[in-house]
């Protein structure tokens, strides 16, 4: 991934895998990336999912079989993605998808995490 910074990164294949609720995302730089559904999903940049501010976050619940029903491009910049449970507030801008890719990991255990001091459940 040396070359391009993560803002300056663009996707040069989005591909949606339906049976696997799995986009793959390839940027110019190198970098690739296969996020599930339901970590984007849960990691949705909407005001719905993170709030208006610093602590206002909403944990998302139950969604373990979400999917991704539509790809809507948004300029040269993001996507829409739209999913099966009705959300599609959130605008996931390149550097945005980037990110979520180069923190899957990290972000994935802090959800789940998350989920287990709440009590609350994937399902």
């Amino acid at each position: 991934m040396a070359g391009l910074k993560k803002d300056s990164a663009r996707p040069v294949e989005l591909c949606l895998h339906t049976r696997t609720r799995v986009l793959e995302i390839s940027f110019d730089d190198g970098a690739h990336f296969e996020l599930p559904s339901e970590y984007l999903r849960v990691y949705s940049p909407s005001a719905e999912v993170r709030g208006h501010g610093v602590g206002q976050e909403v944990l998302q619940t139950g969604k373990r079989d979400v999917a991704i029903v539509a790809i809507d491009p948004v300029g040269q910049y993001a996507v829409k993605l739209v999913f099966d449970d009705g959300h599609d507030s959130g605008l996931y801008s390149w550097a945005y998808l980037y990110e979520l890719g180069s923190k899957q990991s990290e972000n994935w255990q802090h959800y789940l995490d998350r989920l287990a001091a709440a009590g609350a459940s994937r399902d």
